[in-house]
């Protein structure tokens, strides 16, 4: 099992290839369209650094209050919905991994090459999985965002699996496959064409 500490090195981030399954266990915080928005948009920073870091694209539910709190579930958002950001969030914060749902685009994919940045896919549906890795929600940033796109702190034990769908060296899982199926439904249509059948 290859586990990522966080905080993570450049070098590090740069050995993963686009397919590889890691966990991570250290801090991350999450981060939706409006922590984004914040960022990029309004040029403002949170009160910690995420450099060298990881961002979680999930609105998670937390209970109790400071000093107090704990994630019942963080399920993650599909990361597509932060692309118009995320190159610019890269280049502002310094944050090394991303984390979501499906995968992300040319864009996000040229910032991961450019700074030294992965993008990794965790599955839909598995909130409650995702919270029993969480040790500690040991703080909030813009809790004025409300509690889905405020930026949690959470501490991780072994959080995963996760899969590298975009690495820092121009790999894009989910874009190379894209192209493999279209090129097989295109040959697959030709026959069909061809004979009324698909053998």
């Amino acid at each position: 099992m290859k586990i990522l500490n966080l905080p993570i090195a450049e070098e590090e981030v740069r050995a993963l290839a686009a397919g590889d399954v890691v966990y991570i266990t250290g801090e991350l915080v999450t981060g939706r369209d409006r922590v984004h928005e914040r960022v990029v948009k309004e040029k403002k920073m949170p009160g910690i650094s995420l450099k060298n870091g990881a961002v979680f694209h999930a609105g998670p539910i937390v209970t109790g209050d400071k000093g107090n709190y704990k994630t019942v579930a963080v399920g993650p958002t599909t990361s597509m919905r932060m692309e118009a950001f995320e190159a610019d969030f890269i280049a502002a914060t310094g944050v090394r991994i991303i984390i979501g749902k499906g995968g992300m685009g040319q864009k996000t994919a040229a910032a991961c090459q450019k700074y030294g940045a992965v993008h990794l896919m965790f599955a839909g549906g598995a909130a409650v999985l995702a919270a029993d890795k969480v040790v500690d929600t040991y703080g909030v940033e813009w809790e004025d965002l409300g509690m889905p796109e405020a930026m949690w702190l959470l501490r991780m034990k072994e959080f995963g699996p996760l899969v590298v769908s975009v690495d820092a060296k121009g790999g894009n899982l989910f874009e190379e496959n894209k192209k493999i199926f279209n090129e097989r439904k295109q040959i697959a249509l030709e026959k069909l064409s061809d004979t009324g059948e698909i053998k």
